[in-house]
């Protein structure tokens, strides 16, 4: 739930995901890549079962998650949950490495072409070159099949590994972890308010997440930063020489702060800036205006990232269904679910409400909005619900 300050959360770092057959060398791959023991070898296939994700910093990539999968082409007494795990890792992914041993199943071109529809970049690695009679043969065929090149390497050797860490720099998305928090809202020398409740939602001697980076992104950016609880608004107010440029609160407390706020001043939430950072702000707030057509015999999806026990007032369990059956009426459907328990099909739901997704990374929320868009299903998040039901969305500021 809480982060630190001195390492990159794990939503931010780029996710390289390692898929191939079962033994197919993807765990012998990674030990090379990392030069360290981070995943189990074995000559029994189907060593590794669920994905391992282990971060760790990379040259030339800095911070990444390097993604351990299970073979997709498991047929074990597990083998199908498993592949369901590797296909959620597929999701998480900002770049694939297929490590391919052979072609005789064409389950490594099925996996491209998903990955492709992703629009996810995609490295392949003969990892046996030096056993491999026809490795050659192998890769002219990849580049026949798909116009990929295959990086030919040897695992055990360690050759080739350097032209890994060189092909997987060329293909890390343009643009990747430059996006703002913040965006333009403020600039250098901007006074900032924050409002943050400490409640259990955030344990003595902790910030959730979103406040963390936020407060850093603003320290860096050169902005002057104030920090206070709800009860303590109007008193930092009033010791102000100026209105803040900008007041960033929990949306749980929008309508108080802009209540209370000076004419002068923006107002978002932490939620309503990590839907832009982490989604899809525009098609959250397009997909607001399906809570004005909500009736009691409605279904609406609640998709909480983090997977804590429910806890009293929690905004998803607690506060928002409250909200929804205040304004609907008691006859309305919440279900709400947790982590990556997120329904492939989504057509009986007539709205989701998706959280700030703080402990995601951007891909696989946009994967969810994709699937979401597809299925013709309205989707927004807690923030932006919220500043709709309190009828202050269109006065609020979008980074």
């Amino acid at each position: 739930m809480a982060g630190t300050l001195n390492e990159t959360p794990g939503s931010n770092r780029l996710h390289i995901g390692i898929f191939g057959k079962t033994n197919s060398g993807k765990s012998s791959f990674i030990n090379a890549f990392t030069k360290q023991e981070v995943s189990i070898v074995a000559d029994v296939a189907g060593t590794t079962t669920d994905p391992v994700y282990k971060p760790m910093e990379i040259y030339p990539l800095g911070p990444c998650v390097i993604i351990d999968t299970a073979g997709f082409d498991d047929e074990s007494a597990l083998g199908e949950r498993r592949v369901e795990k590797t296909r959620l890792a597929a999701e998480k992914t900002d770049i694939a490495v297929i490590l391919v041993s052979d072609l005789r199943q064409n389950v490594e071109l099925e996996w491209y072409r998903f990955f492709k529809e992703k629009n996810t970049p995609v490295l392949f690695v003969i990892s046996k070159a030096d056993v491999l009679a026809d490795a050659d043969v192998i890769a002219a065929e990849i580049r026949r099949e798909t116009g990929e090149d295959a990086l030919l390497i040897s695992a055990r050797t360690g050759e080739g590994m350097e032209r890994v860490r060189e092909a997987l720099a060329r293909l890390v998305p343009e643009n990747f972890g430059s996006r703002l928090i913040t965006g333009e809202l403020v600039s250098e020398n901007d006074l900032v308010l924050l409002v943050m409740p400490q409640d259990i939602q955030a344990p003595k001697g902790r910030l959730i997440l979103p406040q963390v980076q936020t407060l850093r992104e603003l320290l860096d950016k050169k902005c002057l930063v104030m920090s206070v609880t709800t009860d303590k608004l109007l008193s930092a107010l009033a010791a102000l020489k100026h209105p803040p440029k900008l007041i960033i609160t929990d949306s749980q407390v929008f309508g108080y702060v802009y209540e209370h706020k000076p004419k002068e001043s923006m107002l978002t939430s932490f939620s309503v800036l990590f839907a832009a950072y982490k989604g899809d702000l525009p098609y959250y707030v397009e997909g607001a205006a399906m809570l004005d057509a909500l009736t009691p015999q409605s279904r609406v999806l609640i998709a909480e990232c983090c997977t804590h026990a429910p806890l009293a007032e929690d905004i998803g369990r607690e506060k928002i269904p409250n909200l929804l059956r205040r304004r609907v009426g008691e006859g309305i459907t919440v279900e709400v679910v947790s982590g990556t328990d997120f329904p492939q099909d989504l057509s009986g739901y007539d709205l989701v409400i998706q959280c700030g997704a703080c402990m995601f990374n951007r891909k696989y929320v946009m994967s969810r909005i994709d699937r979401a868009r597809v299925q013709g299903v309205a989707m927004t998040n807690y923030g932006v619900a919220i500043a709709h039901l309190s009828g202050i969305l269109d006065k609020i500021s979008m980074p």
